[in-house]
Protein backbone atom coordinates (compact mmCIF):
# COMPACT_ATOMS: atom_id res chain seq x y z
CA UNK A 1 0.00 0.00 0.00
CA UNK A 2 1.45 3.11 -1.14
CA UNK A 3 1.11 5.82 1.10
CA UNK A 4 -0.71 9.38 0.07
CA UNK A 5 2.81 11.51 -0.22
CA UNK A 6 5.03 8.33 -1.66
CA UNK A 7 1.74 8.59 -4.49
CA UNK A 8 1.80 12.12 -5.27
CA UNK A 9 5.86 12.12 -5.65
CA UNK A 10 5.73 9.47 -7.98
CA UNK A 11 2.67 11.07 -9.68
CA UNK A 12 4.40 14.53 -10.20
CA UNK A 13 7.42 12.56 -11.50
CA UNK A 14 5.49 11.12 -13.89
CA UNK A 15 3.94 14.08 -14.97
CA UNK A 16 7.18 15.74 -15.30
CA UNK A 17 8.64 12.76 -17.57
CA UNK A 18 5.47 13.06 -20.01
CA UNK A 19 6.00 16.71 -20.17
CA UNK A 20 9.89 16.36 -21.32
CA UNK A 21 8.73 13.87 -23.40
CA UNK A 22 6.55 15.98 -25.37
CA UNK A 23 9.30 18.33 -25.69
CA UNK A 24 11.51 15.83 -27.65
CA UNK A 25 8.43 15.07 -30.00
CA UNK A 26 10.22 18.76 -31.02
CA UNK A 27 13.32 16.87 -32.10
CA UNK A 28 11.49 13.92 -33.21
CA UNK A 29 10.07 16.38 -36.08
CA UNK A 30 12.54 18.70 -36.70
CA UNK A 31 15.52 16.36 -36.50
CA UNK A 32 17.96 17.81 -38.29
CA UNK A 33 19.14 14.61 -38.51
CA UNK A 34 18.24 10.88 -39.02
CA UNK A 35 20.04 9.98 -35.80
CA UNK A 36 18.49 12.66 -33.54
CA UNK A 37 14.65 11.63 -34.72
CA UNK A 38 16.08 7.75 -34.08
CA UNK A 39 17.61 8.95 -30.83
CA UNK A 40 14.37 10.67 -29.69
CA UNK A 41 11.97 8.14 -30.73
CA UNK A 42 14.10 5.71 -28.34
CA UNK A 43 13.69 8.65 -25.64
CA UNK A 44 9.93 8.91 -25.92
CA UNK A 45 9.64 5.21 -26.04
CA UNK A 46 12.09 4.58 -22.90
CA UNK A 47 10.30 7.30 -20.89
CA UNK A 48 6.77 6.38 -21.65
CA UNK A 49 8.24 2.78 -19.84
CA UNK A 50 9.43 4.65 -17.06
CA UNK A 51 5.69 5.99 -16.40
CA UNK A 52 3.66 2.89 -16.68
CA UNK A 53 6.13 1.62 -14.02
CA UNK A 54 5.56 5.27 -12.03
CA UNK A 55 1.77 4.70 -12.80
CA UNK A 56 1.68 1.43 -11.38
CA UNK A 57 3.92 1.99 -7.69
CA UNK A 58 1.86 4.93 -7.49
CA UNK A 59 -1.59 3.13 -7.91
CA UNK A 60 -0.97 0.21 -6.24
CA UNK A 61 -1.59 -1.97 -9.77
CA UNK A 62 1.38 -4.48 -10.46
CA UNK A 63 -0.37 -5.48 -13.53
CA UNK A 64 0.82 -2.49 -15.05
CA UNK A 65 4.76 -3.33 -14.67
CA UNK A 66 3.73 -6.26 -17.32
CA UNK A 67 2.81 -3.56 -19.60
CA UNK A 68 5.69 -1.81 -19.25
CA UNK A 69 8.13 -4.74 -19.67
CA UNK A 70 6.06 -5.69 -23.31
CA UNK A 71 6.18 -2.02 -24.27
CA UNK A 72 9.70 -1.78 -23.34
CA UNK A 73 11.00 -5.06 -25.71
CA UNK A 74 8.60 -3.08 -28.42
CA UNK A 75 10.43 -0.01 -27.64
CA UNK A 76 14.09 -2.51 -28.04
CA UNK A 77 12.61 -4.00 -31.55
CA UNK A 78 11.72 -0.99 -32.56
CA UNK A 79 15.14 0.78 -31.79
CA UNK A 80 16.76 -2.21 -33.79
CA UNK A 81 14.44 -1.75 -36.67
CA UNK A 82 14.94 2.33 -37.12
CA UNK A 83 18.91 1.47 -36.83
CA UNK A 84 18.72 -1.33 -39.61
CA UNK A 85 16.28 0.95 -41.88
CA UNK A 86 18.66 4.11 -41.42
CA UNK A 87 22.00 2.03 -42.03
CA UNK A 88 20.24 0.60 -44.91
CA UNK A 89 19.49 3.94 -46.48
CA UNK A 90 23.03 4.83 -46.01
CA UNK A 91 22.98 7.19 -42.14
CA UNK A 92 25.07 7.09 -40.12
CA UNK A 93 23.72 6.04 -36.37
Amino acid sequence: MTSPLVAGVLLAGATALVALAVLVLGRVVRGPTTPDRVVAVNVVGTTAVVVIALLSAALDEPGFLEVAIVYGLLNFLLSLGLAKFTIERGGVL
